[in-house]
């Protein structure tokens, strides 16, 4: 009985042959290399500063505010007043006021971005009857949230607070009375963690999309593809055994989808260098809400090799389902058919990664083939991986490989497969 070892030579030149047929589609090779050193900083940056942009851009551009009824001359003038930095920088924008019969009515209408209406006569000194000051806005506009609303608020707050003090100062008191307890918070988070950013999440999520990606052209092209161009035939009448046709296929499109999980590294390492440029020297909510987002992927060397084992491992697991899924498939247009609701059984964990703070970690979740590589990677990034969740997590998903690998060999055996069309 002949020896059903593999020959690593024969293996490469399967490979080699499929990696070949890649690489001479250009598309491919764009959305493989290109689109990860683009996205990935426009996603991780862009997204941050614009929402930078727009907070702090309604917070400089003056609204205009509806008055219905009087309002005490120092509200009205706190309302109006421009607030400014000791160089000058403009960092709020007085509101334009603008009197109006129906509050309601002028914001629904637009003529106004925020309406406001003196439910009881507004005091001008504390201590005596409480006055309701009536807010209009559309709450669920965010522009208004961010804008007019939110100017309001500030600019109550802080009248409430000049009148007590003013009442304080009469009593022999100062502001300390007002708070006798501060709070002073202090992140605990470990730097990495700190300087990873509120979007962390997006690094596993956009790093196995692009594995996604990067091994799907070459994994139906070398399946499916192959058979509707009638190729396929021609490789297993060659003197290979199918474990070996097997192997050099999953190698070709693993190879791809890493080259893919390599140069989104690239992108994150590009846009925490890109975050700092931005916010270096910079004030304002555009530069902290781009800091505080956006985030910067620092790793140490174990950090490096944790994250590459992973990738590694979660590359062989989706590698290993997409030609388990292509070889099934009749053709490219079918296979195509069938991967793309598994693309969304893939995205669609990784972005709910976004809420793991909420999760019960344990080694079970470690477990699950994919999604306990997502989550290690989500650590990694954050630097509080352990070591035996890096285990349990590629341990996992090199499983979930041999049975994928073990299905895929077993539809290559199987001629009714093999040679429908």
């Amino acid at each position: 009985m002949p020896s059903e070892r593999l020959r690593p030579a024969l293996v490469w030149q399967i490979a080699a042959r499929d990696l070949l047929s890649t690489i001479r589609d250009r598309r491919t090779l764009n959305a493989t290399i290109l689109m990860p050193m683009i996205l990935i900083p426009l996603f991780t940056l862009g997204l941050p500063l614009m929402l930078g942009s727009f907070i702090g851009g309604q917070q400089q551009e003056r609204q205009k505010l509806g008055v219905v009824g009087e309002l005490p001359p120092a509200l009205r003038a706190a309302l109006t007043k421009d607030e400014t930095l000791a160089d000058g920088t403009l960092v709020r924008a007085g509101v334009i006021l603008e009197p109006v019969p129906d509050a309601r009515a002028a914001v629904q209408s637009g003529t106004v971005d925020a309406a406001v209406q003196p439910a009881t006569p507004i005091p001008t000194q504390a201590g005596h009857a409480q006055g309701t000051l009536e807010v209009y806005a559309k709450l669920n506009n965010m522009r208004a949230q961010a804008g007019a609303y939110s100017k309001v608020q500030d600019v109550v707050n802080a009248y409430n607070r000049t009148l007590t003090l003013d009442r304080l100062k009469t009593m022999g008191l100062d502001a300390g009375v007002l708070t006798p307890v501060t709070l002073k918070s202090v992140d605990a988070s470990p730097p990495q963690e700190q300087r990873s950013g509120q979007l962390a999440f997006l690094v596993p999520m956009l790093m196995l999309q692009f594995i996604l990606s990067g091994a799907m052209a070459t994994a139906v092209d070398a399946t499916a593809g192959e058979k509707e161009r009638g190729t396929l035939e021609s490789l297993l009448v060659a003197p290979v055994r199918r474990g070996e046709v097997v192997a050099g296929k999953l190698l070709a499109t693993t190879i791809t989808a890493l080259t893919s999980a390599c140069f989104s590294v690239l992108g994150f390492i590009l846009s925490g260098l890109l975050v700092g440029v931005f916010t270096r020297g910079r004030s304002g909510a555009s530069a902290e809400i781009t800091q505080a987002m956006g985030g910067q992927l620092t790793l140490g060397v174990g950090g490096a090799l944790a994250l590459l084992g992973v990738a590694l491992s979660a590359a062989l697991l989706i590698s290993a389902l997409l030609i388990t899924v292509g070889i099934y498939a009749r053709s490219f247009k079918e296979a195509q058919t069938y991967i793309a609701p598994l693309s969304l059984a893939i995205v669609l964990p990784a972005v709910m990664l976004q809420f793991s703070d909420f999760l019960t970690l344990n080694t079970g979740l470690y477990a699950l083939p994919l999604f306990g590589g997502m989550l290690t990677l989500l650590e990694i990034v954050r630097g509080s991986v352990t070591l035996s969740h890096v285990g349990v997590a590629i341990l996992a998903n090199l499983v979930g490989t041999t049975l994928l690998g073990l299905l895929a060999r077993r539809s290559f055996n199987r001629e009714e497969i093999i040679f429908r069309n």
